[in-house]
């Protein structure tokens, strides 16, 4: 049984589990190499009427998060604890007005990688060329860039091109992702990440695309969201193993993430 970690104050144990959760997907990032230094967010939401979120420190790698490091901030994302470690509200932007207008989205992740950034360079964004990428077909959200994010009058705009979809492609900018969880806004985003690196490496060659049709898309996209009724066409459990499984990772490569 690890020993329970010291935080400021004394949050209840839902808080406690949701810091630990929060941390893995920050250790999760950047073991991953998803992270661009002390830049770039992951944002969750705490349980309450307060509009109260973790996120944090600023000017920590991310391989130095820790759940009792992260910091509670409000929708303003300012520091509720004055005492505490400072915060770069100006990166809250775009997660407090996703926040704010989407009670699902309970965690959001944003990245600036390799990957996620070549493929916001190109005209026609993420294309259906390979399974994994198939999870985001006809579900993937476009944002036009308009410098970087620290104009409040972008978020109305942010919120439109979002919708209802489970990930973004900001372009000129990077990726974004959101969840009911922290687990499951990290698994979408390592595999949209992921679905960026195959397309660009299969057009490095400059070979013509094998695409699938329409139909056979959306049908593997129902598949891979568990869209489809048929539990012979499913895999329900999939996430909750491949979490299972980070979380074990962590626990050989990254064990203080827990303190």
């Amino acid at each position: 049984m690890k020993d329970e970690p010291v935080h400021h104050g004394e949050p209840y144990d839902e808080e406690l589990r949701l810091r630990r959760e929060l941390a893995a997907v920050y250790r999760l990032v950047a073991h991953f190499g998803m992270t661009d230094l002390i830049f770039t967010h992951i944002s969750l939401r705490l349980p309450g009427p307060g509009h109260h979120f973790l996120i944090n420190p600023y000017g920590f790698l991310f391989e130095e998060i820790t759940a009792s490091s992260l910091v509670r901030i409000g929708l303003d994302g300012q520091p509720l604890d004055a005492a505490g470690p400072p915060v770069n509200p100006a990166g809250f932007v775009i997660h407090s007005a996703i926040h704010r207008a989407r009670p699902d989205a309970h965690c959001v992740l944003h990245t600036h990688t390799e990957w996620g950034c070549a493929v916001a360079a190109l005209k026609d964004g993420l294309r259906p060329v390979n399974q994994i990428s198939m999870e985001f077909h006809g579900r993937v959200a476009y944002h036009n860039y308009e410098g970087v994010s620290l104009n409040p009058d972008e978020q109305e705009r942010l919120v439109e091109d979002l919708g209802p979809h489970p990930v973004m492609i900001l372009r000129n900018h990077g990726l974004l992702s959101v969840g009911s969880s922290a687990a499951q806004a990290f698994l979408r985003m390592y595999y949209l990440d992921k679905a960026c690196r195959i397309q660009i490496l299969a057009q490095s060659g400059g070979a013509q695309l094998v695409v699938p049709d329409d139909v056979v898309c959306e049908y593997a996209a129902r598949q891979l969201n568990v869209e489809t009724e048929d539990p012979g066409l499913q895999d329900a459990l999939a996430y909750d193993l491949a979490w299972a499984a980070l979380l074990r990772l962590l626990d050989r490569v990254a064990p203080d993430y827990w303190i």
